[in-house]
């Protein structure tokens, strides 16, 4: 078993990602003009906000032999993150999405079915590099791809209760993945495996079949995992066996685009957890790396750095000129 001094990476995550193309201006897609390109996709962006804050994190999963691929792995590797177990295929092509925000109302368009990381299977993961990761962290998203992913993730949590590993777990709910009835038993399921469970309040009410806080509260004690519920009812909430304990988070003047902000909170909690802060402590720090996602658009791109962490949180001084 890996020792945690031997341990190189803070977190290692896998699942998909994805081109992505947006309009750019006013218009909506199918309605003429021109659109841009980027990428996106919950692990990966969470990547990116764990490199951005200092943390050693790795990112895998399949792409296609596309220029789609070369694009999401040259950024991810600039940004710092370990993409040396990343797996391409040529029998299937890399996912691409498709996002619009028309009169202040969002949609996304997925073209992944069948894709290069739906065919990930348990036999492409690499164990030793499981094996060094302090935490792994998954979404719900990977699961709802296909049995064989599933499959995997399956066996990436039997290879981190072999070696010592923490497993995170953000259900990430997509209803245009599965329906909420396919995806209810896989989810609790999941959520029984892991160390910490980082539902949504509104996930939790589609979980647990109810808008009564006090059966969902009860459910969740009764998880093994530190459970933190984002946004229940204006703060992030706490809960364990012993309890349940409320950590306000930072309130923000101006909302660019929400995307993204799970995947920025995640990020800074992961991250506080890595740098030993407390839970609370980890939690304000995910509130706050959320908060600067929505202020700003794109998936990944407005992830902020350590250094502008800490210059919002009053530890250092920005110099103009």
């Amino acid at each position: 078993m890996t020792t945690e001094t031997q341990r190189p990476y803070d977190v290692i995550t896998f699942g998909e990602s994805m081109g992505l193309l947006y309009p750019e201006g006013p218009r909506g897609i199918g309605q003429g003009g021109t659109m841009a390109q980027s990428f996106g996709g919950a692990e990966s962006n969470l990547a990116i906000g764990l490199a951005r804050l200092g943390c050693p994190v790795g990112w895998f999963g399949q792409l296609g032999q596309d220029p789609i691929a070369e694009g999401i792995v040259k950024t991810l590797r600039g940004e710092g993150v370990d993409v040396s177990r990343v797996r391409y295929t040529g029998n299937a092509p890399t996912g691409l999405m498709l996002r619009e925000s028309v009169r202040g109302k969002s949609s996304v368009y997925y073209y992944r079915a069948g894709s290069a990381a739906s065919r990930l299977t348990p036999d492409q993961v690499d164990a030793a590099y499981i094996a060094q990761a302090r935490i792994v962290h998954f979404t719900g998203i990977t699961a709802a791809l296909s049995q064989s992913c599933l499959d995997t993730i399956r066996h990436v949590i039997s290879l981190c209760k072999e070696n010592g590993v923490q497993i995170s777990f953000d259900p990430n709910l997509r209803l245009k993945l599965w329906s909420i009835e396919q995806a209810r038993p896989v989810l609790l399921e999941l959520a029984q495996s892991c160390d910490y469970f980082l539902p949504g309040h509104d996930e939790c009410k589609l979980l647990y079949q109810t808008d009564d806080d006090d059966k969902i509260l009860q459910n969740l004690r009764q998880l093994k995992a530190v459970t933190v519920v984002k946004s229940f009812h204006g703060n992030n909430i706490i809960v364990r066996e012993d309890g349940v304990h409320s950590v306000p988070f930072d309130k923000v003047d101006e909302v660019v685009d929400t995307v993204g902000a799970g995947d920025g909170f995640c990020a800074g909690f992961l991250a506080g957890l890595s740098k030993g802060y407390s839970l609370e402590e980890s939690i304000r720090l995910g509130g706050l790396t959320g908060s600067l996602v929505i202020q700003a658009p794109g998936d990944w791109e407005a992830l902020p750095t350590w250094e502008e962490v800490e210059l919002r949180r009053g530890n250092t001084e920005h110099i103009e000129r």
